[in-house]
C-alpha cells in the first residue's frame, strides 16, 4: 500500500533497516517538498514488490545506459507523472537514492540522478565514475549529488 512521503514530519517508516535511517529519511522527506512546492504533486513510496515495474525500469536505464547495477538493496520506490515528465525514483538500504527523469516528449530533458544520505560513502559501483557535488538541506543535512544524461529511449 502507497505511503505518503509527510515531509514537515520526517519519518523513517519503510527505512528502518538501513544503517543510515535517519538521513535517509530526511533525503525521502526533502524529494516530497521538492515535488509539493514544484508540481504540487504528492509523492508516495511502495515497496518494490508493490511496485516492481518502477524498481525495474530504474535498473534498466541504469544497466542499459551505463552498466551499473547497485549491489544495495531497494527499500522503497516512487514512480509517477508530473509536469510531462515521468519519474522513477528508487531507496537504497545503502542511503543512495537514484532517480529517472525521463521528459515524455522527444526532445525533452532525460538524466538520472544519484543523491547520498548525509554520511554515506559513494558506493563502489559509483566510484571513480562520478563527481559528487554537495548542497545543504534542512531536511537532509549534506546531501552529495552526480547525475547523468539518458542518450535512449526508455
Amino acid at each position: 500500500m502507497p505511503q505518503i512521503v509527510d515531509f514537515r514530519t520526517v519519518s523513517e517508516e519503510g527505512l528502518e533497516s538501513s544503517p543510515v535511517a535517519p538521513a535517509l529519511a530526511g533525503l525521502r522527506a526533502n524529494e516530497a517538498r521538492y515535488f509539493a512546492n514544484k508540481y504540487d504533486h504528492v509523492f508516495t513510496v511502495s515497496t518494490p514488490a508493490e511496485d516492481p515495474g518502477t524498481l525495474a525500469w530504474v535498473e534498466e536505464v541504469l544497466r542499459s545506459e551505463r552498466d551499473i547495477e547497485i549491489a544495495s538493496p531497494a527499500l522503497q520506490v516512487s514512480g509517477f507523472e508530473a509536469g510531462g515528465i515521468r519519474f522513477g525514483y528508487v531507496f537504497y538500504e545503502s542511503g543512495l537514492a537514484i532517480n529517472v527523469m525521463y521528459t515524455i516528449e522527444d526532445g525533452g530533458k532525460r538524466a538520472v540522478g544519484f543523491k547520498l544520505s548525509e554520511g554515506v560513502p559513494v558506493p563502489e559501483e559509483l566510484e571513480g565514475r562520478f563527481r559528487f557535488a554537495r548542497q545543504r538541506s534542512k531536511l537532509a543535512g549534506e546531501i552529495r549529488g552526480s547525475y547523468f544524461v539518458i542518450r535512449g529511449e526508455h
